[in-house]
């Protein structure tokens, strides 16, 4: 059949790997947002993110259902959400937000990898970053300014216009954590549906590194994404 079949195979044998380590991922976050707050979206802040953001990876209508199903089930996998740090190659640091229902193999894997790559856990970074919380949504249709002093008053702190892993414009929109409920009411009120809707830790000085040095943390960076236990890497590299 030739390369090009062999090549078209490997895109797509990547692509389903992706998307399957991204439905782990979205269902891990619609589990535990299910055993804190309750199956029901409407009263559950936490799960109608979680739905956002599977629906924001395509994730099937049958499958976001069957999560949230499984999760209010007495049998159903208690996953907890661990911060793990430390630096990576060339001293950058890094922290990893995991969802994992086994804290012993989680950090093992994470450590291995820490090990690998030239990084170490010890030591603290996360008062390196800042934790904020980010929905990015669709421009389409919104007056950007007007909707910036609207949601200041919610607890908005900056407002970004981005592109997503396929090149089309989003704008970003991110507040301190404190402020996720009050923003995700916001754009609620708003009829505003984001794309997703994440916390995330923002590095208050970003570092910058030879080309080389730079793969060498990309890389540690990488294998820790691999991790179906791992939900977001941080890291402060420019």
């Amino acid at each position: 059949m030739g390369r090009t079949f062999e090549n078209r195979k490997r895109t797509m044998f990547a692509r389903w790997d992706r998307m399957a380590k991204a439905f782990t991922r979205a269902g891990r976050e619609i589990a535990m947002a299910v055993r804190a707050g309750g199956p029901s979206p409407d009263a559950n802040h936490a799960l109608r993110r979680a739905i956002q953001n599977a629906r924001a990876v395509n994730m099937p209508k049958d499958r976001i259902e069957n999560a949230i199903k499984k999760a209010s089930g007495a049998d159903a996998s208690n996953f907890e959400q661990v911060l793990y740090e430390g630096y990576g190659p060339h001293g950058i640091p890094v922290l990893i937000d995991a969802a994992t229902d086994n804290p012993t193999r989680t950090i093992a894997n994470i450590r291995s990898a820490f090990n690998k790559y030239g990084g170490n856990m010890s030591g603290s970074v996360v008062f390196m970053f800042k934790h904020m919380c980010a929905f990015k949504i669709e421009p389409a249709g919104l007056d950007w300014e007007t909707l910036q002093l609207e949601l200041i008053d919610h607890g908005a702190e900056d407002f970004a216009e981005e592109s997503d892993e396929n090149d089309k414009p989003i704008y970003v929109i991110r507040g301190d954590f404190a402020s996720f409920g009050k923003l995700q009411e916001a754009l609620e009120k708003l009829k505003i549906a984001p794309l997703s809707a994440a916390p995330e830790w923002v590095p208050l000085n970003t570092t910058e590194l030879p080309e080389d040095q730079e793969t060498d943390v990309l890389k540690m960076v990488d294998a820790l994404e691999q991790d179906d236990d791992v939900q977001s890497v941080f890291h402060n590299l420019a």
